[in-house]
């Protein structure tokens, strides 16, 4: 039953786009996950979905090329959330929703004035991964390497960053600079990530993994490498239900990842339970 279902999927070169890409993005976002959620940065990524929906909006709008726009207008708002977070003009959670609405409601607007509500507005909302051309998978394994390769060379800074910026900071780390990495980082792969997902879906990547592995281990490199594993499993689950029941791929990927939180949260719950008993 399985080998059929594996043999049928990789009967079609859509799907094997769609599993290379996914596989990809889902790596980037557990990566950049961990340092989000340990950081409290974790609703960022929610708020940078929608402003990404409005970039894609007024670039459809223009017809320019959506990444061109989407891209550099993610990374501006990225890193103005970031300096709010730590700075004082508005408390980080206010900036993140009025940001992430006005976004939203813009990109409603500019495409309801423009061609209308259509199914490429859908796609936008709740992804459709299943549409990647040779172009996009092209250009999103190109994105995600070099995520990847960039998350690796700054990974001792971005570990110093997360725990402790005030020590960091004493030891002549640059943290602004580093706050800049992840912010541009974390913009990229939601980006890329919305045709997977959607605008609607995306942060679940970025959240769920991060908090799954953190309730399984508590060092910062075995829940960076277990954030991987439980996207990358969950991502594959998520498709073979999806192909399967005929449901939508970022639904069935989100409900994936909150099944395997569920567990992991009750594993941790009777861990402790069981090691408060014993002492």
């Amino acid at each position: 039953m399985i080998i059929d279902t594996v043999n049928a999927i990789f009967s079609y070169p859509f799907l094997i786009r769609a599993f290379i890409v996914g596989i990809l993005v889902s790596l980037c976002s557990s990566l950049l996950g961990v340092s989000l959620v340990m950081k409290r940065y974790s609703m960022i990524g929610d708020g940078l979905s929608h402003v990404g929906f409005g970039a894609l909006a007024v670039a459809a709008a223009l017809n320019a090329a959506p990444l061109s726009v989407a891209v550099p207008v993610c990374i501006v708002c990225a890193v103005f959330l970031l300096r709010l977070k730590d700075g004082s003009i508005v408390a980080g959670d206010a900036a993140i929703a009025i940001v992430s609405n006005s976004s939203l409601a813009l990109g409603i607007m500019i495409i309801s004035m423009s061609s209308g509500m259509n199914t490429d507005v859908y796609n936008y909302m709740f992804g459709s991964i299943l549409a990647l051309n040779s172009a996009d998978t092209v250009i999103c394994i190109a994105v995600s390497i070099i995520i990847i390769a960039v998350y690796i060379l700054f990974y001792n800074r971005i570990f110093s960053f997360t725990f402790d910026e005030v020590f960091a900071r004493a030891t002549g780390t640059n943290t602004g600079v580093y706050s800049i990495v992840l912010a541009v980082l974390t913009a990229v792969t939601i980006v890329i990530g919305m045709r997977m997902m959607g605008a609607l879906l995306i942060s679940s990547l970025i959240i769920f993994p991060a908090l799954t592995a953190i309730r399984i281990r508590k060092t910062y490199k075995k829940v960076i490498v277990i954030s991987a594993l439980v996207s990358i499993i969950c991502f594959v689950a998520g498709m073979f239900i999806s192909f399967n029941a005929e449901a939508p791929v970022g639904a069935s990927i989100v409900i994936v990842n909150l099944a395997v939180f569920i567990i992991a949260s009750f594993a941790d719950a009777i861990r402790k339970f069981i090691g408060q008993r014993r002492a």
